[in-house]
Parts: C-alpha cells; sequence; structure tokens
C-alpha cells in the first residue's frame, strides 16, 4: 500500500500524511478518554484498511474502514468538545475532530463509487 501512497498527487500525500500525524500524535494524550479512543479508532481502521487492501487493493473501499470506526469516535468527540478545554490537549483535539470528519466526507464519496461501480485503482 506504500508504493500506492507514494505514487499520489503531492496534495493527496500532504492529506494522508496529516492524518497519520494528527492520529498518531493521539499517543501524546493517552492520560485523557478522548485519546485513548482516538487511539483505538486510529489502530482499528488501519488494521481494517489493511484487510480491505489484501482483498480489494488500492481501491474507493478503503475509505470503509474510517467509516466504520471514525463516525462514532467523531460523534463521541463532538459530543465532549466542551470539556477539551485551551490548551494542547484542547487544540489538538479540535483540530483532529475537524480533519477525521472532513475524512468521512471524502470516505463516504469513495465508497458510495465503490459500491456503484468505480472499482479502479485510486
Amino acid at each position: 500500500m506504500f508504493e500506492q501512497i507514494v505514487a499520489q498527487t503531492f496534495w493527496i500525500k500532504v492529506w494522508i500524511f496529516w492524518i497519520l500525524f494528527i492520529n498518531g500524535a493521539s499517543l501524546l494524550f493517552v492520560g485523557r478518554a478522548e485519546g485513548r479512543w482516538v487511539l483505538a479508532a486510529w489502530l482499528l481502521a488501519i488494521a481494517t484498511m489493511t484487510l480491505l487492501y489484501q482483498h480489494f487493493g488500492y481501491t474507493r473501499i478503503l475509505g470503509l474502514a474510517h467509516l466504520l470506526w471514525w463516525t462514532p469516535l467523531v460523534i463521541y468527540l463532538f459530543r465532549r468538545r466542551a470539556g477539551f478545554g485551551e490548551g494542547s490537549f484542547g487544540g489538538w483535539a479540535r483540530l483532529l475532530l475537524l480533519t477525521n470528519a472532513a475524512s468521512l466526507v471524502v470516505d463516504a464519496v469513495d465508497v458510495v463509487r465503490f459500491l456503484l461501480g468505480d472499482r479502479a485503482p485510486v
């Protein structure tokens, strides 16, 4: 899968590496419940995406991994946003919430396109 990511356009690579960075930063906040939930959802999404990649290759169905694990995460974080505070945790949590919500929009479109027959590698 790494080869396909490296072959993407510059901005797609920036987006993918940003998602990896912002979700991986959850390791800095495992002392909070939100940080632990983000870490768990991120690892489950990676595991699910790996399985999907093994079965379907680098296709739009990979977005299903985010839909499965990040939808409940985004809802959870949205409902807890008032308690984020103003420090580094609060800034990270807000940025992560926006990033993962935006990713869900893109992923939903990709999964629908896949289900409608667009099975070409991306």
